[in-house]
Order: structure tokens, then sequence, then C-alpha cells
């Protein structure tokens, strides 16, 4: 078996078997790719099936020189998953990556935004430019629901349940779940529908989705990027910020003011509570007033 033949296999597997999306999908491969070019470059011409704990090392070696911890964790462990497909397959008997210890990355968590500074942003939006309206639409939407930017711009129309308070969202490995919107953003929604998308001229396999740019298309995930980092400059916030940063403080707020963490696992459609527990940050002064508040000897 070559290195093409292996890569493109595993594709449909991660894509039919496993149900992962087009973006894990491509992480995955890449990271693979990169192994290959090393082989190619240094004249090694071991298969999928025979190459060696040895090569996987140097690999490790090299890309250690060029690239943070965190990455090469990440590149090993696409590569333990792609020879434990080949292990699943019975191409092969053994994992070379076994004996390969990933470097300590500890948690990075992401900056948050507090409650005043997302209102800020919000109110810098220029409502005097047409595509003010969907701004507004889409950030009271990413912070009322805790959505990836991926499912934001891929929201439909007909997944717009309002009469119940939610909407239905496509996630990762297109697992549904059901959100619920606040009526705030659901206001600038309809707001958004009624004067200014019911005015565009939309594109033929668009008419179901909700956020438009101007050419009647959906946006791009670079777009939504650059309508953030526009607003923070305009307000002169001094933090590093993304769409996700919206969906960490969503489960940031929803935390201090009470809520269940296994409810917030559930909306923001995490498999494992560890990976809520990442997104959810907690400062120490939070953590004081819990103590004071529930422990037993508090009084």
């Amino acid at each position: 078996m070559k290195w093409k033949q292996a890569i493109l296999d595993y594709n449909h597997y991660l894509n039919i078997e496993r149900g992962l999306s087009e973006n894990t999908i491509d992480n995955y491969l890449r990271d693979i790719k990169k192994f290959v070019m090393f082989l190619e470059k240094n004249g090694i011409s071991s298969s999928p099936i025979n190459i060696t704990e040895e090569f996987i090392q140097e690999f490790v070696y090299e890309i250690a020189k060029k690239i943070s911890p965190r990455s090469q964790a990440r590149i090993i462990s696409g590569l333990r998953s792609f020879f434990e497909y080949l292990i699943f397959e019975n191409y092969r008997e053994s994992n070379p990556t076994d004996l390969i210890e990933a470097p300590k990355t500890g948690r990075k968590l992401p900056d948050t935004l507090s409650e005043e500074e997302i209102n800020s942003l919000i109110t810098a939006i220029d409502l005097s430019k047409t595509e003010g309206e969907r701004n507004r639409a889409m950030l009271e939407t990413m912070y009322s629901c805790g959505l990836r930017v991926s499912e934001l711009i891929h929201l439909k129309i007909s997944d717009l349940f309002f009469e119940e308070g939610f909407i239905k969202i496509i996630g990762k490995g297109n697992k549904e779940r059901f959100v619920p919107i606040h009526f705030r953003a659901q206001k600038y929604i309809i707001l958004y529908m009624n004067e200014i998308r019911a005015h565009l001229l939309v594109v033929k396999g668009f008419e179901d989705t909700l956020f438009l740019n101007r050419r009647g298309k959906s946006l791009s995930r670079q777009m939504v990027f650059m309508i953030l980092k526009e607003l923070a400059i305009k307000i002169n916030l001094q933090k590093k910020i993304s769409p996700h940063t919206f969906r960490h403080s969503f489960a940031t707020h929803l935390l201090k003011n009470g809520a269940d963490l296994r409810a917030i696992q559930q909306m923001l459609g995490h498999e494992s509570i560890t990976t809520t527990e990442v997104y959810v940050h907690l400062d120490t002064s939070f953590l004081k007033k819990v103590v004071e508040k529930y422990h037993p000897r508090r009084s």
C-alpha cells in the first residue's frame, strides 16, 4: 500500500465512518502529508504498512525545531489516529507512535469578554449601513446560543423554531442539537429578515441560508472574523478576539450565573464534559464566592 492510497482511504473513513467535518478532516490529512513530505525529502521509501517508530521519531525531532509544543502534540495525535485506522483495517498489527511521547502543553484558555464588552461591541455596529442589522443579529445569535462560526454561517431559516424558543444546529460530525435562543436575538433576526434580507437578490442554492452577504450568498468564516476585528478596533478593545470568544463568553457567563455544567455541555454540543471544562474559564473571585456560599463551614 502506498501513502497516497492510504491517505485517500483514511479520508473516506473519517468522512463516512466517523462523520467528521470537512475542516477536521483537512487538519488530520494535512499532518499526515507533512510526515510524507519529510519521508520524501530524506529519501525514505517505507510504506504506511512497514514504517517504524525510528522514522516517526526523527520527524518529531525535526518539527520540534519549528513549531510549538501544542502543534507537535496535535501532529503526533493525528499520526497515532492514522495508524490506529490501519490496525483497524488489518493493514498493520502495531502502532509505531505508541512509544512516542507528546510534549506537555497544559490547557490554554481563550480570552473571554465581559458582559459590558459584548454590549459595547454590539452597540458599536453601524446600523445606518445595510449590513448593520445583519451583523447585530449575528452577534446576538452567537452570544445567545454559543455557536461555532461554522454553525452560524450555515444556519438555515428552516432551523428557526421561534415559537418554541429554539434553533436547530448541525454541529461537528453532522450531529444535530437544539439550542434555546433568547428573545432579543429572535427580535433582531426577524428585523434583519424583514428589513434587509427580504430585499436581497438571493443566489440559487442559498434561499434557506439565514445570513447572507451583499451578493446573496452565505458569509465566509473570514468575513465574520473581520466584522469582529473591526468592531474591536472601533471600541479600542485590547483583546485578541474571534467568533470563538463569543462562544467561550456564552459558557462562562452562564456558569457564573448558576447554570449547570452538563446543560452548558449540551448547548455547546460537546461530547465530553472535559471539553466543556476547558472552555469554561472560572476566575478565582467566582470560586471564592462559591465556597463562601455553599461550604458547610461558611458561617
